[in-house]
């Protein structure tokens, strides 16, 4: 068989399927598993190389290993960035990621909506080394504006949020951050690369809790960092390196094997999330439903702008918004497991409190079962709370 002459007219679901594996031993059709902790060398001087940095050669896998290194080219190639970093945890991606711009003295401005351990990062662990953080509600760029300050070095966005899925212009953001000399992270694990690209919008860092949508089938634990060979490479000997938090390769081989089938996954989640929030938009129970995926939703001309598509994530809110109540409704639900995470193929339903501690919703995560099966689930729970 002839090797491909280029990949550069290629679909990216077709390039999930062949980038990286133009070699194939022994005509295996799923790359081989690199289980070790080092590689050795013939010569001394060849292992000197890789220690001078004049060698990008394999030598231990706390920076780099082959299976490893497959998922990432992977990524990078979604995301449409140089390079991909991938790491043990999410929250281990994401440290790093905000570890790598920072420095005592410096300034962080964060989004409202960012990931709740991220924000408890910033505002409780962070200050230890000088780095204070202000926290604005991104979908507004005047509020954002303001909270900057001449030591700011760092704007953290995240869009959709991960709670209820505020949409932030990203081009917008990006703008003014580096007209401020300021970096910018984004966390893009709720749309997928599939969805949303932010390095488009000129975002500089791309982060992912690796363990939802691109593992997709709740058995790994990771985190990627996505970006330009030079930030990259600047993290991987300082901050890969120095904290490891490597990431497994046994890990990386199931990743690279989830990574297959993310396009079809995500269609899936998407098509039935819609159905799920159409449904309980309809409910009388229901408030608010809080979706990218509805075609009225508030921001509709910016989710055009910069996504090409909803995940399987929505919350909604009960007209009697209680903390009782969304426990009554998550305890009577049979398909919908209550759990931490999302992005597996299971559906998961868990209750959260906004900001104000009195008002509850329920974020769900709807997974690849049939549709009408998780609607009739909800239908029941729901019904049950005028019984």
């Amino acid at each position: 068989m002839d090797e491909l002459e280029s990949f550069s007219s290629l679909d990216k679901e077709t390039l999930l399927q062949h980038l990286g594996e133009e070699e194939r031993p022994f005509g295996a059709v799923v790359p081989p598993l690199y289980q070790n902790s080092l590689f050795t060398f013939e010569r001394a001087a060849d292992l000197e190389k890789v220690m001078l940095k004049e060698s990008d050669a394999y030598h231990y896998t706390r920076i780099a290993n082959p299976t490893t290194r497959l998922a990432e080219r992977k990524i990078a190639m979604l995301e449409g960035t140089e390079e991909c970093r991938l790491f043990g945890s999410g929250m281990a991606a994401i440290s790093a990621a905000i570890l790598s711009v920072v420095a005592q003295g410096d300034h962080v401005v964060c989004s409202t909506a960012a990931y709740g351990p991220t924000q408890n990062f910033l505002r409780e662990y962070m200050p230890k080394f000088g780095v204070a953080t202000t926290f604005a509600d991104a979908t507004n760029l005047q509020a954002v504006s303001e909270a900057f300050r001449p030591n700011t070095k760092l704007l953290y966005l995240e869009s959709p949020g991960s709670l209820q899925f505020e949409i932030q212009d990203l081009e917008a953001l990006t703008q003014l951050a580096h007209e401020r000399e300021a970096v910018v992270i984004a966390d893009n694990s709720t749309a997928t690369p599939i969805f949303q690209q932010p390095a488009r919008f000129g975002v500089d860092l791309v982060v992912h809790s690796v363990t939802k949508y691109l593992g997709g089938h709740s058995d790994i634990v990771a985190g990627c960092v996505c970006g330009s060979r030079e930030r990259l490479e600047a993290m991987t000997w300082r901050e890969v390196q120095f904290f490891g938090a490597t990431f497994d390769p046994f890990a990386a081989w199931l990743l690279t094997r989830s990574l297959r089938t993310l396009p079809i996954r995500m269609q899936r989640h998407q098509q039935s999330a819609t159905e799920v929030a159409l449904f309980l938009r309809s409910h009388p129970a229901v408030e608010v439903v809080n979706y990218p995926g509805l075609t009225d939703h508030p921001a509709r001309a910016l989710i055009e702008k910069q996504m090409t598509g909803a995940s399987g994530m929505l919350s909604f809110r009960l007209k009697n918004s209680s903390k009782a109540m969304a426990f009554a409704v998550c305890d009577r639900l049979q398909l919908f497991q209550i759990g931490v995470s999302w992005g597996g193929h299971e559906s998961l339903a868990i209750p959260v409190p906004l900001l104000d501690g009195e008002t509850w919703v329920i974020r769900l995560s709807v997974g690849l079962e049939t549709a009408s099966d998780l609607i009739e689930d909800l239908r029941r729970a729901l019904d049950a709370l005028g019984g």
